[in-house]
């Protein structure tokens, strides 16, 4: 009894051990991960010892071979199931609830921890494609473990990389037959796409004598689904074709460019527009400039000449000695003279920088789509999304002027945008919501984040004191910067985009 209760504490006992955060998708994928142990005891004695792999199909979940957990069906007075989880510093005990040994797979409830479940691919697989192996290796295990403590103490499984080679029938089961390095405690992990979704689960491999290749045996997705269905454990899927991030990224910046481009275009035709206006308005007024101009001067003549003629009258009245009558003649005539001069200086010259602010025209902005607030319905754009692990549903959301949605959520102005940063308590990733108005699209980034960093957006996440809905500005001024904190506790890359094209809900 004493050596049961040892085994036991050991089981139960906290082993801290510093992990590294990878932002790749099967670096998040690996965060579902775990190692299965067996400790068999006979009469208080530990006679027995075994470990393999599984991974999350719920938070509470982990599936894994029956061959690896078949003592414990075997036994289940005798055998302590043990779930180590990848991150962490605890190991929990588990209960197996349903197996299949012709299937060789086996399903496992625990306790105390929530971890990521992984998505499964419902996708076709073409001979070549690339796949990945998570899981735990024996081999390693013998090379690096001191002591048993070393198999429950929380630790990254080992990813290896092969392609597929076609699908095979090993007695009665179909699988998948790769060349991605497996070895014993393999067992039950999963078989990886590049986007960090389960093709199959890992079971077999063949002996590798004499210099044979070794290749290895994954039980493929259809007969999972079918294990999950009789255990009526829903099964996270979906069939998106994979896009790398690198491909995304690309695809981004190509349209960003493709965006800049059309509206540098718009920019120069506004451009050349206003230029064509502001020529045809300096002409119409260089026209009625020479009309105005050529108008002063025949009025000067016309003073000038009305001018000269008083003064000739003048001379006349002073020839009958009519002399009063003569100087204010005179002065009349000398006033119209002065007028000529004065109207012929005062002539407009014609100055084109004088219109040019009249003329030319200002480059209006991009027109926004009519009816961007208010009832919407968001449908999935896959051209300009990468999706791994989420269902692509339609998104029903209702905004208002001052961002808020759903009448609950106050989302945080982002220039013309509105954004808003989700950090759950349980759910290990961080999404961050934006709806953009003037083109009515919708996205929500997600980023699969390791413990470390999950417990630190947590924090930052604390401090925000705008949770409901506000019309008050300097409180969404708030949000926006305590938002911003939470923005630096990212990662630069993001693991999945989901970009929602949106129209107004009938």
């Amino acid at each position: 009894m004493h050596g049961m209760v040892r085994w036991l504490t050991l089981l139960a006992m906290l082993c801290v051990w510093p992990l590294a955060a990878r932002a790749d998708d099967i670096s998040a994928a690996g965060r579902g991960v775990v190692r299965i142990v067996t400790i068999a005891t006979v009469e208080g004695e530990v006679v027995g010892f075994g470990h393999g792999s599984g991974f999350a199909v719920a938070p509470n979940r982990v599936l894994t071979n029956a061959h690896v957990v078949e003592a414990a069906e075997r036994y289940p007075g005798n055998v302590v199931i043990g779930v180590v989880p990848s991150e962490g510093d605890k190991t929990f005990q588990g209960r197996l609830i349903a197996i299949d040994s012709d299937r060789d797979l086996a399903l496992i409830e625990f306790t105390g921890i929530r971890l990521p479940a992984l998505t499964f691919y419902s996708g076709p697989v073409n001979e070549g494609d690339s796949m990945i192996a998570l899981g735990y290796p024996g081999n390693v295990d013998l090379a690096t473990a001191r002591s048993a403590a070393d198999f429950i103490t929380p630790l990254t499984p080992i990813r290896s990389q092969g392609v597929f080679s076609g699908r095979r029938d090993l007695q009665g089961v179909k699988v998948l037959l790769h060349t991605a390095g497996i070895a014993r405690g393999n067992s039950g992990g999963p078989l990886l796409d590049q986007c960090g979704r389960v093709l199959g689960v890992n079971a077999a491999l063949t002996r590798a004598d004499d210099g044979d290749a070794s290749f290895g045996f994954a039980i493929a997705n259809e007969e999972v689904a079918a294990f999950l269905r009789e255990a009526k454990q829903p099964m996270p899927a979906n069939g998106v074709a994979c896009t790398s991030i690198a491909e995304r990224l690309a695809q981004d910046r190509s349209a960003a460019e493709q965006a800049r481009d059309a509206e540098e275009l718009r920019r120069r035709e506004a451009a050349a527009i206003a230029a064509a206006d502001r020529d045809n308005a300096i002409q119409r007024a260089r026209s009625e400039n020479i009309v105005t101009r050529e108008n002063y001067m025949a009025g000067a003549a016309l003073l000038l000449v009305f001018g000269a003629f008083t003064l000739g009258i003048a001379g006349l009245l002073l020839t009958r000695e009519q002399k009063r009558e003569a100087i204010y003649t005179a002065v009349g005539g000398g006033a119209l003279i002065a007028a000529s001069f004065v109207t012929f200086i005062l002539r407009p010259a014609f100055d084109p920088a004088a219109i040019d602010g009249g003329a030319r025209v200002s480059i209006p902005p991009p027109a926004a789509q009519p009816g961007g607030l208010g009832k919407m319905v968001c449908t999935i754009d896959p051209a300009r999304s990468r999706i791994t692990v989420s269902d692509t549903q339609d998104v029903a959301i209702d905004i208002n002027p001052d961002g808020c949605v759903n009448g609950r959520t106050q989302y945080a102005e982002a220039g013309q945008n509105w954004q808003r940063i989700l950090v759950p308590d349980e759910e290990q990733a961080v999404s961050v919501l934006e709806y953009a108005p003037t083109t009515r699209t919708y996205s929500t980034t997600r980023y699969l984040l390791p413990a470390r960093q999950m417990e630190e957006a947590r924090k930052r996440r604390a401090e925000v004191k705008v949770k409901a809905c506000s019309t008050d500005p300097a409180a969404r001024a708030d949000l926006t910067s305590r938002q911003q904190a939470i923005r630096t506790a990212l990662p630069q890359i993001f693991n999945e985009r989901l970009v929602y094209s949106c129209k107004p809900a009938s």
